[in-house]
Formats: C-alpha cells, structure tokens, sequence
C-alpha cells in the first residue's frame, strides 16, 4: 500500500496540512498511521466530509457549566 505525507494529501484534496493533521487525530481518515511525529495516509483515502458546518453557516454551539 502506498502512503503520502500530510502535505502531499492536502494538495490532493486542496484543503490545509494543518487541518489534515486534525482530521488524523480525530481518526476521521481510515487507514492513517503514525511514523515517528509524521502521519503516513493511504494514497487512496477519500476526503471525509466536513462535519463543521452542518447548514451552510456557522452555528454557535452553547459551553457546558
């Protein structure tokens, strides 16, 4: 299986490095792995949805007290 850096996917899919490395810690990429203090993504990952905006526009979530 070919893997490809967190750089190289967010070319790929046009969205940032950073927000890559999120979406790995939160295991919303299946089939990612963890080298050293890099990730390592399957070449044919597909992009997952993004689950921030549900409606087109932001929602103010409430804070638990």
């Amino acid at each position: 299986m070919e893997y490809l850096s967190t750089t190289q996917i967010a070319q790929k899919w046009g969205i940032s490095s950073r927000r890559i490395q999120k979406m790995c810690i939160e295991k919303k990429i299946p089939g990612v792995m963890r080298i050293g203090n890099y990730w390592a993504v399957p070449a044919d990952a597909e992009k997952p949805k993004d689950g921030r905006i549900k409606s087109g526009r932001y929602i103010k979530l409430k804070k638990k007290q």
